[in-house]
């Protein structure tokens, strides 16, 4: 049996839950929170949610899809049936991830936004997939609440 290991990060916003719930799966705040160049959402239970990162559109950098297995708006969404392709490397490791979202509000009108990340392997193979996810959701937090901060302004 193999051993899991996952990522869960939090973050306290100046936003309501409608608002930092619709930042996960609106298109067009996707691709500036997160960089994304190209993004499609069908935003519902069953749907999908895939984004792409780089210049040239017919051999993106980064391309990441998921299943919304959960869509239970403004409070979760559960993502599943990843699909990750990089022009750089394949992972080198069988990925069965699971990410969870979950909004809940504040009592100043503003929401906690968190992540829990699971399916990555205990073993050395995804050492360095899992500390530049780390990483990585340090900074797409980061990302998130500078984007609503400069939507106030």
């Amino acid at each position: 049996m193999t051993a899991f290991r996952c990522h869960e990060h939090k973050i306290e916003l100046a936003a309501p839950p409608e608002r930092v719930f619709a930042l996960l799966h609106t298109p067009s705040d996707i691709c500036r929170w997160w960089g994304a160049a190209r993004v499609i959402v069908i935003p519902k239970q069953g749907g999908m949610w895939s984004a792409a990162w780089g210049d040239n559109e017919d051999n993106p950098e980064y391309v990441t899809a998921a299943t919304m297995r959960v869509f239970d708006p403004p409070r979760r969404i559960v993502f599943s049936n990843y699909q990750y392709e990089s022009s750089h490397a394949p992972l080198p490791f069988e990925a069965d991830f699971i990410t969870e979202f979950m909004v809940r509000p504040t009592d100043a009108n503003g929401s906690i936004l968190s992540v829990r990340q699971d399916g990555f392997p205990a073993g050395p193979e995804a050492d360095d997939f899992y500390a530049g996810c780390e990483m990585g959701w340090h900074d797409t937090f980061d990302s998130i609440q500078k984007y609503l901060e400069n939507a106030r302004t």
